[in-house]
């Protein structure tokens, strides 16, 4: 399963987050060493990008329950038993959803767990509200998530459209 940014034609786009992708995995990127305000520090250029594709795009791990027949759980170890007091979970749930067929109602899934995956912008006071709608897009096979977060002024500080592929549905896993 893959989450990328799409443009209103459905088409992917390029949006430049501040993390290196190598096709598999993501990792923080960092300035060149001749960056001149700061060498070597971790790229902020587009922290909200950043965010959202970090909060969606990582697995949260889960309870024994929620685990599919055959899954093994998935995400940070240390998420099952070493939370702090004003810590919570990193990921969302959404790697759930990738055996699950894009049947009726799923679309209330993806919605919860995006807004799950992102409520840490809210308690950090990084954002006032965030909003998620999620649609089902049979003829693309992919779910597209429309993600906007709000200061609290209620002005729109960040918008993006998102599409979950189901790559294993095209044979591309």
């Amino acid at each position: 399963m893959r989450i990328i940014p799409i443009d209103d034609s459905g088409a992917e786009i390029w949006r430049a987050p501040d993390l290196v992708w190598n096709g598999v995995t993501a990792d923080l990127a960092i300035n060149a060493l001749t960056h001149p305000t700061a060498p070597g520090d971790f790229t902020a250029e587009q922290a909200l990008a950043t965010q959202v594709l970090i909060a969606l795009m990582t697995d949260r791990r889960v309870e024994e329950s929620e685990l599919p027949p055959g899954e093994m759980n998935r995400g940070w170890i240390g998420d099952s038993y070493d939370i702090g007091e004003h810590e919570t979970p990193i990921g969302s749930r959404l790697w759930l959803l990738r055996r699950k067929a894009l049947t009726e109602g799923i679309e209330y899934l993806a919605e919860a767990y995006a807004k799950e995956a992102l409520q840490p912008l809210i308690d950090q006071e990084a954002v006032a509200s965030i909003t998620v709608s999620a649609t089902a897009n049979r003829t693309e096979n992919r779910l597209e998530l429309d993600i906007a977060l709000y200061a609290r002024s209620g002005q729109s500080v960040f918008a993006e459209r998102y599409a979950i592929i189901w790559d294993q549905v095209k044979a591309l896993s």
